[in-house]
């Protein structure tokens, strides 16, 4: 199992961000990513803009056949409304981060010995659970790097 060796709590100021919301089953879930990550990338190259840091997934529920989840890219600047993409932001607020190696099959124990470790000093997760991707699926799985967010009071 892996062993989260540092909880620090941050805080994080407000991000601006273009999301699109899907539900769809979990077995399902690569293909709208995937999909929603090219509209945006569409989008963003449309206006001349281009991320301002790493684009994630924020996941609203556990319910596996109707996982509700948010798709988004930060970006620098509030930009248009344009088909499903639209303005949003990434709230401020207190977010224990975890940076993992590994595929992302494997990646339930991380967010275990996460809670784990914010219970150990005395704190909650609260709030909607994010991953943040730093390279593409296309890369051996070993290799896949993912910096899971866990928001605090």
């Amino acid at each position: 199992m892996p062993r989260v060796s540092n909880i620090e709590c941050f805080h994080r100021n407000e991000q601006l961000t273009i999301p699109v919301i899907t539900v769809t089953a979990v077995e399902n879930l690569p293909a709208p990513i995937g999909e929603r990550y090219a509209g945006m990338a569409e989008y963003l190259e449309e206006l001349g803009e281009l991320l301002s840091d790493t684009p994630y997934v924020a996941y609203h529920n556990m319910d596996m056949q109707h996982f509700d989840v948010k798709i988004g890219s930060p970006v620098s600047k509030r930009l248009p409304e344009k088909r499903d993409v639209r303005p949003g932001s990434l709230p401020e607020g207190s977010i224990v981060p975890c940076i993992y190696r590994g595929p992302y099959r494997d990646m339930a124990p991380v967010y275990t010995e996460m809670a784990s470790r914010i219970e150990e000093e005395g704190l909650t997760s609260a709030g909607t659970v994010r991953e943040h991707y730093y390279n593409r699926p296309e890369y051996p799985e070993s290799k896949l790097l993912t910096m899971n967010v866990m928001p605090v009071p």
